[in-house]
């Protein structure tokens, strides 16, 4: 079995899970081989190798046969480490080899790379290249190793198996790269409980590690209005936030906050209000030294001037910024601040360092006790490896008694982007439960076991912090999501999944969604597609667009036919008698002609061909001329590696050379060394060259293809969802007029409750056509699908293009919206249930409230004592909504003079309902709405105990028939 196939992914928390995990795997693979083993471990930093010795000497100890090999500086005189020629001598001891189990080397990813054999430019580590090793471990797997010149240095190690190490593959483990065979888990999860199960006399080996606790806060409580309703909404990526923006609160300009009074109650809210975590001095001395996470350098220093300020409650912490400044590279300026955090917890009792991205990862200040995350920062794997900062072993002093750091904090003041991640940490570095795979059951049972260990304390409704078990954890996003669709009508498309299910449907589908019509708010947007055309695009599984084979042989042949070959042979010229630095031109030169020659020869043609744009034309230049240039830096790297290789062999032959012969041989065998190199070159030239003639015509048209597929496959989802748009404007209404709240206790328990499993029994098939346009059947064929037959062929189609959750989650959010401000007496209400019912149909149009108002006002302006009399009779002889009757009911009830007549409140109340307010609704819908609305502020009241019916009185209108259908229905 080739290298490549025996890797493995070890989902490994970081540092000891790692450390632990791997050993135990050693440990596991000596017993199965007679030989001793080679192991190679790299870290992704040099200071990293030395918290691997650390691990291994404390937790493990060296009571075994293994030897631990470096020639890494940050382990030079490390007890117990041997450099690689102190371990020849050793290896090469009569009598050593007793009781010898193999070697365990560390070096870091950085001083691999600068190995000549590995890609570099120094003559060392060639052992390292000419062991074949039983083991190799990539510390950190998922930074920095993705990269040319790592891919070099790891393709340039023999080994039997790889070891991808990583507390956060959340990438690798969506992305494929791995099988479920292939990925071990020893997450923060599994170390909790194994320090909890230890049973064994031994010291138990996870007790310094700390348990880790997540709280999380509502901003709400510490900034104004204006800045706490930040919305960020994109529907056309599918992905759509509702969260309080932290990189907004903190934003700058000119080097000061932009909303700076809010960042200043902010920070007095940390160490003032109690639940907050500077707030005591109990919980200021145990959070001693914290990590602050920003997002941008200018906020880290407005912020650290701001920390620094007399009257900010943190004026006696030693601030640290830990903030890039362009001018050293990445590895530099993480070691600068990593020297300036430790210098600064020496010497001051309490630090806070402000970073926007360094010392999250791969580094290790065991002070830290919390993390502040206070960016909006996304990414489930670089949040939590900026959380595990804090959640490293640590024994602390403080007056004169030594402490073992038990807590480790995590401070969140985004709580829906808290509880995505934690969802996605329990779930998604499990193969099983990854994207959204596994029973809500599985995934709950994940988040409960991670709970138990990583406890997230959150604000309720009421501002007090309170745990919060895996229901509620997946059920806040949720609460969230659904506040969204009803804040915005309905009109959401948080409301829809599955609208891949389009593609490929029978036409009776776009037959069904053509009948809705489009949400008033997109009538003025044209996409360009319309409905039909969904049968034009191929679909995989999973929503991916999939342009036939054959259109693409066929758009190739028709574009380019047989000319584009002949244009590249001039190209083919070789290398010969060159130095290096002109062989690098010669490689430059050959990476431009092909670069043009795909531009003129292939480009240009095929942008033609299908009118594309200049900025289309361009993006297709610049993404080929990339593509081009990673293969010519391949091939660059490729030659140099084995030009430099060959002359440190070269000068070594030479300096061990006693003889003239023997200097002559090493000449020859450089000469033919280098000759060996060019032919390598130019072979690879030629076949690169050879690859671009052969596919780049192909890979340019699928490119084109799929590209105008997708535009053209958004332009039609957009379609489907403003039509779906149209029919959930829908849903307030119904909400209002056929929605009851659940009957408590019984096997009906639910009758009444409306959902989007029960709108075709509790709605009636006339008023739902009326409606929305389509028929209850239509409705059900949409959402649970349906066989159905095409050219003679039975087929199914899968339905679901709403989704269950949210849809019944809004509708609750929903009804006790209406509960809620179902007092229209209560003048501190501010707003109705209207104000989330967008306009439906003509007769469905509600009119706005402050009109209402305005109405009855003038009313009164005309008729000064109006509502003083219990005698007067008013109607709406077309209500629509019910909010003029309600205004004129509230107008009599609280009138003093209707007060001292009617003094019971009861009396009163129904003394006007019964004898003074009169109204008609056109319709079953908008009858059931107002008379909700109106009789909603007591459920003891009942629509046929007043003066209202369902009449539709615009014929008798027409007719002059008012006063007869006033008698008829009224007596009056």
């Amino acid at each position: 079995m080739s290298a490549d196939k025996r890797r493995f992914l070890w989902n490994a928390k970081p540092r000891f899970g790692k450390t632990l995990t791997t050993y135990e795997l050693i440990r596991q693979m000596k017993a199965l081989n007679e030989k001793p083993l080679n192991v190679l471990i790299v870290t992704n930093r040099p200071s990293i190798a030395n918290s691997w010795y650390e691990d291994f000497e404390r937790f493990i100890g060296w009571q075994t046969g293994f030897r631990f090999v470096s020639d890494n500086d940050a382990l030079r005189d490390k007890r117990d480490v041997m450099t690689r020629g102190q371990f020849v001598q050793w290896i090469n001891t009569p009598g050593t080899r007793d009781g010898f189990d193999g070697q365990i080397c560390f070096e870091s990813l950085q001083g691999l790379k600068g190995s000549v054999y590995f890609g570099g430019t120094y003559n060392k580590l060639g052992w390292i290249r000419q062991l074949k090793w039983d083991l190799l471990v990539i510390d950190e797997a998922h930074e920095g190793v993705e990269t040319h010149r790592t891919d070099r240095a790891f393709d340039n190690i023999q080994r039997r198996f790889t070891l991808h190490l990583s507390g956060t593959p959340f990438k690798a483990i969506a992305g494929g790269q791995f099988s479920k065979e292939q990925i071990f888990n020893w997450s923060y999860a599994e170390e909790q409980e194994a320090k909890e199960a230890w049973s064994s006399l031994d010291r138990n080996p996870y007790e310094d590690m700390p348990r880790l606790n997540l709280f999380t806060y509502r901003m709400s409580d510490i900034v104004r209005d204006e800045v706490r309703r930040g919305i960020t909404l994109d529907d056309d990526e599918g992905a759509t936030e509702y969260a309080f923006d932290l990189n907004e609160f903190f934003k700058t300009n000119g080097g000061r906050f932009v909303y700076e009074q809010d960042v200043r109650k902010f920070l007095r809210a940390l160490t003032t209000q109690e639940k907050f975590p500077f707030s005591t001095d109990e919980l200021r001395t145990e959070l001693a030294h914290t990590l602050w996470l920003l997002n941008r350098v200018e906020s880290a220093k407005a912020l650290a001037r701001l920390l620094q300020e007399d009257g900010s409650g943190f004026e006696d912490y030693e601030i640290v910024l830990a903030a890039g400044d362009g001018r050293l590279s990445e590895e530099a300026q993480t070691a600068k601040s990593y020297n300036k955090v430790k210098d600064a917890i020496a010497s001051h009792a309490k630090t806070i360092t402000l970073s926007v991205g360094q010392l999250t990862t791969g580094v290790t200040i065991p002070e830290w006790s919390g993390v502040l995350m206070l960016s909006n920062l996304k990414s489930p794997s670089l949040y939590m490896q900026a959380a595990f900062r804090a959640q490293n072993p640590c024994d602390i002093t403080r007056a004169g008694v030594r402490y073992r750091k038990e807590n480790a904090y995590v401070f969140d003041f985004d709580p829906a982007r808290t509880l995505i991640i934690i969802d996605e940490f329990a779930n998604n570095l499990r193969t099983e439960t990854a994207d959204d795979g596994g029973t809500p059951a599985s995934r709950e049972d994940n988040i409960r076991r991670l709970l138990n260990f990583f406890p997230v304390i959150a604000e309720d409704e009421n501002g007090r912090m309170m745990e919060l078990d895996a229901r509620q954890v997946l059920s806040i996003p949720r609460s969230i999501k659904s506040q969204e669709v009803v804040s915005r009508g309905f009109l959401c498309n948080f409301l829809f999944k599955n609208i891949a299910n389009i593609f490929g449907a029978p036409g009776i589908v776009q037959d069904i969604l053509g009948k809705l019509d489009k949400a008033h708010e997109d009538r003025g947007r044209n996409t360009g597609a319309t409905l039909d055309e969904a049968t034009g695009i191929e679909v995989d599984g999973e929503g991916n667009v999939q342009v036939p084979e054959e259109i693409i042989i066929g758009q190739e042949q028709d574009v380019f036919g047989g000319k584009v070959y002949e244009s590249f042979e001039p190209l083919k010229d070789e290398c010969a008698d060159m130095g290096c630095e002109e062989v690098m031109q010669h490689i430059d030169k050959i990476e431009a002609d092909i670069t043009k020659s795909i531009e003129v020869n292939i480009i240009k043609p095929a942008a033609d061909s299908y009118g594309l744009t200049q900025k289309q034309t361009g993006r297709l230049a610049k993404d080929t001329t990339k593509e081009v240039r990673e293969k010519m830096d391949k091939i660059r790297g490729d030659y140099q590696q084995q030009t430099r290789i060959a002359e440190v062999r070269h000068e070594e032959a030479v300096r061990q050379a006693e003889t003239e012969t023997a200097v002559k041989e090493a000449d020859d065998k450089f000469r033919l060394d280098m000759e060996r190199a060019m032919q390598d070159l130019n072979s690879a030239i030629k076949q690169q060259i050879e690859e671009v003639v052969s596919e780049k015509p192909r890979e340019v048209i699928e490119r084109i293809e799929t590209d105008r597929a997708n535009r053209k496959k958004a332009d039609i989802e957009e379609e489907v969802r403003s039509h779906l748009r149209g029919f959930s404007r829908t849903i307030p209404s119904f909400i209002m007029a056929y929605d009851e709240r659940p009957r408590v206790g019984g096997q009906n328990s639910e009758i009444g409750s409306l959902r989007l499993s029960n709108f075709d029994r509790i709605v009636t098939p006339e008023v739902f056509e009326e409606v929305t346009g389509i028929t209850l059947e239509e409705f059900r064929f949409l959402r649970d699908g349906g066989d159905y037959e095409e050219n003679g062929v039975r087929k199914h189609f899968n339905g679901d293009l709403f989704d269950e959750v949210v849809f019944d989650d809004s509708i609750e959010v929903f009804r006790q919206k209406r509960e809620a401000l179902a007092n229209y007496f209560d003048e501190s209400l501010g707003e109705d249930i209207f104000d989330y019912i967008p306009p439906q149909k003509t007769n469905q149009i509600f009119t706005p409230k402050w009109v209402v108002k305005k109405m009855v006002d003038l009313l009164e302006q005309e008729n000064p004592h109006i509502f003083e009399d219990p005698n007067k009779t008013f109607a709406d002889l077309y209500m629509k909504s019910g909010l003029y009757i309600t205004e004129i009911v509230r107008r009599l009830y609280n009138n003093e003079v209707m007060r001292q007549q009617i003094p019971d409140d009861r009396e009163r109340i129904l003394h006007i309902l019964r004898h003074q307010v009169y109204g008609f609704a056109p319709t079953e819908i908008i009858y059931r709405i107002a008379t909700r609305y109106i009789l909603g502020f007591d459920t003891s009241l009942k629509p046929e105990q007043s003066n209202f019916r369902q009449v539709d009185t615009v014929p008798y209108a027409k007719e002059g028939r008012m006063e007869e259908l006033i008698e008829k229905e009224f007596g009056i």
